[in-house]
This record gives C-alpha cells, sequence and structure tokens, in this order.
C-alpha cells in the first residue's frame, strides 16, 4: 500500500472557514473515560513492555489500574450522571467480556464508545497489515455484539499504531482518529480511500499524565477550567473542541473525585456548550465542513 508523505495539511486556525457548532455552540464539549482491561501476565511483543518495573507478574501496577473497574469508575459515574454528561468511552474492547457489569451501565445511558484496542496491555506497533485489518474486525464485532453500536473512531491502544493505521481505519469503516492531538478544531486525516478525521482529544487535560508527574486534583481543575474559559472566548469567533479524559482509577480515588465535580459543575453552567461525544462531532464535521476544509487546504 502507497502511503501518502502526509497525513494532515498544514492550515493556520486563524485562516480557516469558521465552524458553526449546533445551536451555534461556542465550545464542543466531550468526556472520554478511559475503561481499560490490563493483563496480569500479557504476551511480551518484543519491542514495548507493558510491566516495565518488574517481571511479571506486576500485582503493584495491576491492581493500581484494576482499582478502576471495581471502585473508581463507580465513583466517576456518579458523578457524570449528576451533571447528565453523556460520554465517549475510550474502551479496552476486552472490558465488556471481562467486567459486564461496567459494560451493562455504559449501555444503560447510551454512550458512544471508540476502540481504545482490546486489551491495554497489546499494541499495534508490531502488526503487520493482515493483523491489523483482523484487529479492526474484533474491535467491530465486539462492540456490535455487546452494546449494539457501530464502532466509529479509535484512540489506539496505548496511542499505539502502525504507518498503514489511517488507511486501515478508513477501509474498516471508521471516521475519526484521536491519536492525532494537533488542534483544536477536527481536521480531514490523509487516507487512501474513504473519510477520516482527527477529532481533538487532550494529553494535556488528562489525568493520567498529570496526576502521575506530582500534580493533584485542585490543579486538575484549574487547568480544565483555564482551558474551557480560552476556547469559550475564542469560540465566538468559530467554535472549538474541549475534551476531558478521564481515567477511573485516577479520578475515582476518593481524594480527587471532588474535582470532577466541580469542573463539570463550572462548564456545564455556561450557555454555549454543546456536550457531545466524538462521533456526534464526527459526524457533524464531515456532513458540514470535511469538504470546505479540503478545498481550504489545497487552494481550490
Amino acid at each position: 500500500m502507497a502511503l501518502p508523505p502526509y497525513r494532515v495539511d498544514y492550515s493556520a486556525i486563524v485562516d480557516r472557514p469558521p465552524i458553526t457548532w449546533p445551536n451555534n455552540a461556542r465550545v464542543a464539549f466531550w468526556v472520554a473515560p478511559n475503561v481499560e482491561h490490563y493483563e496480569y501476565v500479557p504476551d511480551s511483543d518484543g519491542v514495548r513492555n507493558p510491566w516495565p518495573r518488574t517481571p511479571y507478574p506486576d500485582a503493584r501496577e495491576y491492581s493500581y489500574r484494576d482499582y478502576g473497574n471495581r471502585v473508581g469508575f463507580w465513583r466517576m459515574l456518579e458523578v457524570l450522571d449528576q451533571h447528565r454528561i453523556k460520554c465517549c468511552v475510550s474502551l479496552n474492547l476486552a472490558v465488556l467480556e471481562h467486567y459486564p457489569e461496567v459494560g451493562k451501565a455504559m449501555v444503560d445511558r447510551d454512550w458512544d464508545f471508540m476502540s481504545h484496542g482490546i486489551y491495554n496491555t497489546r499494541y499495534l506497533n508490531t502488526y503487520d497489515e493482515a493483523q491489523e485489518r483482523e484487529f479492526y474486525r474484533d474491535c467491530i464485532d465486539t462492540l456490535k455484539r455487546h452494546t449494539g453500536k457501530p464502532l466509529r473512531g479509535m484512540l489506539g491502544p496505548a496511542i499505539s499504531g502502525t504507518p498503514r493505521t489511517p488507511d486501515l481505519m478508513a477501509e474498516a469503516g471508521l471516521i475519526y482518529h484521536t491519536d492525532w492531538m494537533h488542534d483544536d478544531q477536527p481536521v480531514p486525516i490523509r487516507v487512501a480511500s474513504g473519510k477520516l478525521v482527527s477529532v481533538p482529544y487532550s494529553i494535556e487535560l488528562n489525568d493520567a499524565p498529570a496526576f502521575r508527574t506530582n500534580y493533584e486534583g485542585d490543579y486538575f481543575a484549574r487547568i480544565c477550567k483555564a482551558q474551557f474559559d480560552q476556547l469559550y472566548k475564542e469560540g465566538a469567533e468559530s467554535g472549538r473542541v474541549m475534551c476531558i479524559a478521564l481515567h477511573p482509577y485516577l479520578i475515582g480515588q476518593p481524594h480527587r473525585i471532588q474535582y470532577l465535580d466541580e469542573v463539570l459543575s463550572y462548564i456545564m453552567s455556561h450557555d454555549g456548550v454543546w456536550q457531545t461525544t466524538a462521533d456526534e462531532i464526527a459526524d457533524y464535521y464531515i456532513e458540514h465542513y470535511y469538504d470546505q476544509m479540503t478545498a481550504h487546504t489545497s487552494g481550490t
């Protein structure tokens, strides 16, 4: 398969055609809980070690993450319910089989789902083309079987991928990728066939890198509110996207959950917020702005 020399055409955000979200919202706001399953003794691909701290099994790191599905998810869910947040879950699809209660809770709330791989201890980097095609088939079939929903997008497992990944995603019928954290608006991704867009995700408003580098819940709440304020101001001219990425084993800790409530209370108190999902953002952008943006970047 021939690969393009680059995936995304450059476009300065100040020069683009403006985006208008539904009901003239300034900010399309979506919440991405990363609901994950880590294997206790994973198979090593010889390139990336899921548990580098110690020889397998690493009970400390495994059990730390297992807390999310046992306790943290339910604590997080209570706050999300209070604010009527419809999430788009970054989902390790094996969760639906290993933790049926968690799966049922998400389906009951009609959340959307993007693939985060099957397990968070298996990565795409070493896959050949046939293996990667089978990976998408497995993700699509597993989600449909357990939720009745089609798979529309992906955050690569542990944000892993191959040079072929965007092309194979589009070939499989997916319409968005969230690994490309390079913008405050959706943008087209160049693929061999079909249409694929980048929907803004976040490595900054993301509890995992924040809390692993000795920041805490009060700081996380502060930067989330500051980010919203700036995007809300800019969104008066052209709509912006804001994503908050959560991990139940982190934000669901007893000493942190109050800060999620604080952030959601603040954001949802504003008019002009389209509380939505990555599926809905991608659909809306492709219908209303994809062709306009590709014409803009190509100079036609």
